[in-house]
């Protein structure tokens, strides 16, 4: 009796959306971590693994974001703008003199604006979400140039240092902070999208928006939900260089969309909508992480990690859209059957 409810657990485990791309991944995280550790030992020295951990911490935050947007079927390209926005906002209010916890507030407001500005543009005024989040990518960097006045600030000062212990430097239990934050944020949203009613709409609306539209769900207010929790993961990244930086710069952020995605895609959220989990959104970042810091370590130039990465999120979407349309022909199968 016990090992047929271990079996029955089990199966429920893998029978979840996008589990199969998640263990495909872990392994595949399992071997890079081998292949560097062998070829550079240093690879697992403390502090290497330390500080590539809290590299990874800010890409799992992207990847959050950008997972939900992808869950529903949607796309958000402005993230990396708002991490850039919400760096100058937030050093810019510090400089002036303002309490930087009333700034950390500020910033979020900011981002959180853009989050539903974005959300009404895809689901109200039906703007394809390329098209969307394209023009917000625009005007949260526009944003980012203009609040200093087209200059990156000044040092935030000695009176941001408690800001910049929590977001950044600060280490609790060992670990440095930032790695803290990522994880306190990933339980949260993880709790929301596998255990709530929010987390079942975000599912539905990517699996069939007219379906779930049928039944009962808000897409408007579902799709918006998805955008501010990215809007939120992209605000904590900003303030996180702000503290890693001790200023704020008008191009933080730069490619982050671009990151967010990898790291989603290659922990197999799918581009298509209705599947994937946060757990392999973990995954994908540390792929991301090991991958970025393995090759510095063999000496690989940026432009051959650039190019390894890119050639990793296009294997991923492809086996994801192959595998989808063999569940497709299967399910047909079956009902012809």
């Amino acid at each position: 009796m016990g090992n047929k409810d271990l079996g029955k657990k089990m199966l429920k485990v893998f029978s979840k959306r996008g589990m199969g791309q998640v263990i495909t991944a872990s392994v595949g995280l399992v071997v890079l971590v081998v292949v560097f550790g062998i070829l550079n030992p240093n690879f697992f020295s403390s502090r290497n693994v330390s500080n590539l951990l809290r590299q990874i911490a800010p890409i799992i935050l992207i990847g959050i974001g950008q997972s939900y947007v992808l869950i529903t079927g949607n796309i958000d390209l402005s993230i990396g703008s708002v991490v850039g926005m919400s760096c100058m906002i937030s050093a810019t209010l510090m400089t002036k003199g303002m309490s930087p916890w009333l700034a950390v507030g500020f910033t979020y407001v900011a981002a959180l604006a853009m989050g539903i500005l974005n959300g009404q543009l895809v689901s109200k005024a039906k703007l394809p979400p390329f098209i969307a989040t394209l023009g917000t990518m625009t005007i949260a960097r526009g944003i980012a140039q203009i609040v200093n006045n087209n200059y990156n600030t000044d040092s935030i000062g000695a009176g941001a240092e408690g800001f910049r212990e929590l977001f950044y430097y600060g280490k609790t239990a060992g670990l440095f902070n930032t790695i803290w934050i990522a994880l306190g944020l990933w339980l949260v949203f993880n709790f929301i999208l596998s255990k709530t009613r929010t987390g079942r709409h975000i599912y539905a609306v990517g699996s069939n928006a007219h379906a779930a539209h049928l039944s009962g769900v808000n897409i408007a207010q579902t799709v918006t939900k998805a955008y501010l929790v990215s809007a939120v993961c992209a605000a904590t990244v900003g303030l996180i260089m702000t503290a890693i930086s001790g200023m704020g710069t008008m191009d933080a952020g730069t490619t982050y969309e671009l990151y967010a995605v990898a790291a989603s895609v290659i922990g197999g959220v799918s581009t298509l909508g209705g599947q994937g989990i946060l757990l392999g959104t973990i995954v994908g970042a540390s792929i991301w992480g090991v991958l970025q810091n393995g090759l510095q370590f063999a000496g690989a130039p940026v432009a051959i990690r650039n190019i390894v990465i890119g050639v990793i999120v296009i294997i991923s979407v492809l086996l994801d859209i192959v595998l989808r349309a063999n569940n497709r022909k299967n399910k047909k199968g079956k009902a012809a059957a």
